[in-house]
């Protein structure tokens, strides 16, 4: 049966990199591992990482995204959490059978080789979910 095994990530939706970094790296003292472009999800992302986990900075880079959409409508924030599984394809099935909502269907790749699939926020009392599964 799928897993959950730790929470992976939170990612903050926000508009400006520079000024999220004058808080995140400059005050709290947390060091910018990578920053990267993210041509799939329309993003700019600037992984930050703390103990086993990360917060995520990102930032839209089209206004026809979700992500902008989400910007616009609620301003800056927690966009969403993301918990790492063992089976991604096993645990939508499981969500599926349970029916639950699901935003992804089917796991998406990104660069690294990570599947990841996202929970439709009405699935989860308002909270968007990411799954990821992370290459062996």
């Amino acid at each position: 049966m799928a897993k959950i095994k730790r929470i992976d990530h939170v990612a903050l939706v926000i508009q400006d990199m520079e000024e999220a970094l004058a808080f995140w790296r400059d005050c709290l003292g947390i060091e910018i591992s990578e920053l990267v472009d993210n041509p799939t999800e329309k993003a700019e992302i600037g992984f930050l990482p703390v103990g086993e986990s990360e917060i995520e900075l990102v930032r839209p880079t089209s206004e026809e995204t979700g992500l902008a959409k989400h910007l616009a409508r609620k301003g800056p924030g927690m966009h969403h959490i993301c918990l790492e599984v063992d089976d991604i394809e096993g645990m939508l099935k499981l969500l599926e059978e349970s029916g639950v909502r699901l935003i992804d269907e089917r796991p998406k790749l990104s660069r690294d080789g990570t599947r990841y699939a996202f929970i439709h926020p009405k699935a989860s009392h308002g909270v968007l979910v990411e799954l990821y599964q992370k290459p062996d």
